[in-house]
């Protein structure tokens, strides 16, 4: 496949082991998303256990998400040419055994060392599995390609973080990521088993290097704007729950249960993104961040009206979920000549705008309240949308 076919729009239907090869993608991906934000839900216990404060074991989080921001985009350059079958595997036998560790750690720097080891690998995955499903689907499919793979976040979001601390209630949290860790083993046999051999990035000219991409102006406008839109996702998403319970009065008990809600509705996101990405992604970032700045935007007005707060929920999580492919195969066509490369630069902004919406929503519920927080949201979202059309007039 040529390093430009992502621009293709010819549509063919992908062969049924190609159908197989994206669904072992996005099982993976559920398995390492689902290594990255676990630990939210073990942070309690972990910390008793440890001897440690909840903000000081909290710190694991950011280690993990800065550790992707710096080290992604070299180590994914770096292993640009090797087989894309052995890499995945390779990668998944990374996050079991980063598992393990985290599972036998005595310490928060044993633990530490092994969050640091897999979020060297995370980013690598999502930016070769991206691009490889996008070559197995072939011209005009890579939408639909990545918007399945990224199921795997969906479903992390929705079962493996809640299954994944209902389990440490039972085997305590060492058995949570011990459990993790068999998940990612399984995985990597899958993968061994019945995945095709995947070619590495796409042949380039002589002396034409990955890193040409970042003298792109228009590619750079790409990878920011995708930091802005997570900024805008994750300022009022962090703090969702304690909206549902502070604000909309549901039972501490029942949040789980709307977050599950929240996330399974997401899964339309998913099929939404795959029909309109590979049509213009920068449109589809536009409709979607109108949708996204809506729903958010609405819950506070609506916390009297149940069926209106639900109708709020849903568009705010279609537009949620749909945001992560879509920014992924938007930065992907802006980086054309290094895929791999583009898709886990995204994956860094992406974490950017993690770390940047959380901080920034925290510091609007102490200035301005948690009822201000969907408007704040909402302005970041519109901010995010005047810069997609002041991109879409330039093309």
């Amino acid at each position: 496949m040529s390093t430009s076919s992502l621009t293709h729009a010819t549509l063919t239907r992908p062969a049924p082991r190609t159908g197989l090869s994206i669904g072992l993608f996005a099982i993976g991906g559920f398995a390492v998303l689902t290594t990255e934000f676990l630990i939210l839900g073990l942070l309690p216990a972990l910390a008793r256990d440890l001897g440690l404060s909840v903000a000081g074991a909290g710190q694991l989080v950011t280690l993990f998400a800065v550790t992707v921001m710096l080290f992604g985009p070299p180590l994914t350059a770096w292993l640009s040419a090797v087989p894309r079958k052995g890499l995945f595997i390779a990668i998944l036998l990374v996050f079991a055994a980063s598992n393990a560790l985290s599972a036998l750690a005595p310490n928060i720097w044993v633990l530490a060392l092994a969050r640091f080891i897999a979020a060297l690998a995370l980013p690598v995955y999502w930016g070769t599995a991206s691009e490889s499903a996008g070559q197995l689907a072939g011209a005009g499919r890579e939408g639909w390609a990545v918007s399945r793979v990224y199921l795997g976040i969906t479903a992390a979001f929705v079962f493996g973080i809640p299954l994944g601390t209902l389990a440490a209630g039972l085997v305590g949290w060492r058995g949570s990521f011990a459990l993790l860790a068999g998940l990612c083993l399984l995985v990597a046999l899958l993968m061994w088993a019945w995945l095709p051999t995947v070619p590495a990035a796409p042949a380039r000219a002589p002396g034409e290097r990955q890193t040409v991409i970042l003298k792109d102006r228009r590619f750079i406008a790409h990878v920011l704007l995708s930091a802005l839109v997570f900024t805008a996702m994750f300022t009022a998403y962090t703090y969702l729950a304690e909206t549902l319970e502070q604000l909309a009065a549901v039972p501490a008990g029942e949040v789980g249960w709307w977050l599950m809600g929240f996330g399974v509705v997401g899964m339309l996101g998913n099929g939404l993104a795959g029909r309109i990405v590979d049509r213009s992604p920068l449109r589809a970032t536009l409709l979607l961040l109108a949708m996204l700045a809506l729903g958010m935007g609405a819950v506070t007005p609506l916390l009297g009206t149940a069926w209106l707060l639900g109708g709020a929920l849903v568009l705010w999580g279609i537009a949620y979920t749909a945001l992560f492919p879509v920014c992924q195969v938007r930065v992907m066509q802006a980086g054309a000549k290094a895929q791999a490369l583009a898709g886990t630069l995204n994956v860094s902004a992406a974490n950017a705008g993690i770390a940047a919406g959380a901080a920034l929503g925290g510091a609007s519920i102490q200035v301005l309240g948690l009822g201000a927080l969907g408007y704040v949201a909402c302005g970041f979202a519109v901010l995010a949308m005047i810069a997609t059309l002041a991109m879409l007039a330039s093309e």
